[in-house]
C-alpha cells in the first residue's frame, strides 16, 4: 500500500452516476440513491482505514433541485436517515462531520439533523467527513463575500489567507483537497470547490458510483501518490 508520506490528506469524491446505473438495470432511479448510499459507506470506512484524514462527498448540488419533486422528496429523506447512520459511526470512531453549503432550503428536520450532527462531533480533530448538500463551488464565493461584506472585516484587507475562513470549509485544518475523484465517466469538475482545487489532482472513472469499490478507490490512491505535485512551481 502506498507510504504514510504520499498519502493525500483531503479527498473529494465527486459522487456521480446513480440514476443511470439504475436506469442501465431498469430499475427506478432511487434504487440507484440506495445503492449508491451502500457504496459510500464502504469507501468512508476504507478511507479512514487507510489513515485519509478528510473526506468530501458532494451529495446534492445547488442544481440538484431542478429534479422532479419525488426524487427530491426522497433524497432529503434519505438524507437524514444517511446523517443518523453517520452520527452513530461519527461518534464510535471520533469523526467530526461538517455539512458544506447552504442550510435554509434544507427541511426543517435535515436542517436539525445537520446541526445535532455537527454539535455533536464538533470537538473531534482527527478525522473529518465533510457531506455537501445543496452545494455549489459559485454559489459558495458569493456566500462567502457577503459574509465579508456583513462582517466588521475590511474588504480591502481581503487576502488569499483570510477569505479561507469565510468558505465553508474554514474548519477544516486541511481545506484543499489533494485529491479529486468522479464517477460515471463524465469529466469536468462542475464547480465542486473551485476556490480550494485549484492545485487539487483529479482522477476520473468510467464506472458508476454504485459500482465503484474499495478497490478502486485504493487504485486511486496509489495513481496519485505517483503523480508530482508541484503548486505551480
Amino acid at each position: 500500500m502506498v507510504s504514510s508520506q504520499l498519502l493525500p490528506k483531503h479527498i473529494g469524491i465527486i459522487v456521480d452516476g446513480n440514476r443511470r446505473w439504475a436506469k442501465e438495470k431498469n430499475l427506478p432511479a432511487l434504487e440507484g440513491h440506495r445503492q449508491g448510499f451502500i457504496a459510500l459507506r464502504k469507501i468512508i470506512k476504507k478511507s479512514r482505514e487507510l489513515g485519509i484524514r478528510i473526506i468530501t462527498i458532494w451529495g446534492f448540488s445547488t442544481e440538484n433541485w431542478n429534479r422532479s419533486k419525488e426524487e427530491i422528496n426522497y433524497l432529503m429523506k434519505f438524507f437524514e436517515k444517511m446523517l443518523d447512520s453517520y452520527l452513530k459511526d461519527a461518534m464510535k470512531n471520533k469523526i467530526r462531520i461538517i455539512h458544506l453549503g447552504r442550510k435554509d432550503r434544507l427541511n426543517e428536520n435535515l436542517r436539525k439533523k445537520i446541526f445535532e450532527t455537527e454539535e455533536k462531533t464538533k470537538l473531534f480533530n482527527q478525522h473529518y467527513l465533510c457531506i455537501a448538500l445543496d452545494y455549489g463551488g459559485q454559489d459558495e464565493i458569493i456566500r462567502a463575500t457577503n459574509k465579508i461584506f456583513n462582517s466588521h472585516f475590511s474588504i480591502f484587507n481581503v487576502t488569499r489567507e483570510n477569505f479561507n475562513q469565510f468558505l465553508d470549509t474554514k474548519d477544516l485544518p486541511y481545506p484543499n483537497p489533494d485529491l479529486i475523484i468522479r464517477t460515471s465517466g463524465e469529466m469536468r469538475t462542475s464547480g465542486f470547490l473551485i476556490w480550494q482545487t485549484a492545485y487539487s489532482e483529479y482522477i476520473f472513472i468510467k464506472k458508476y458510483f454504485p459500482d465503484f469499490t474499495e478497490d478502486d478507490f485504493e487504485k486511486c490512491i496509489k495513481e496519485y501518490s505517483k503523480r508530482q505535485r508541484r503548486f505551480g512551481k
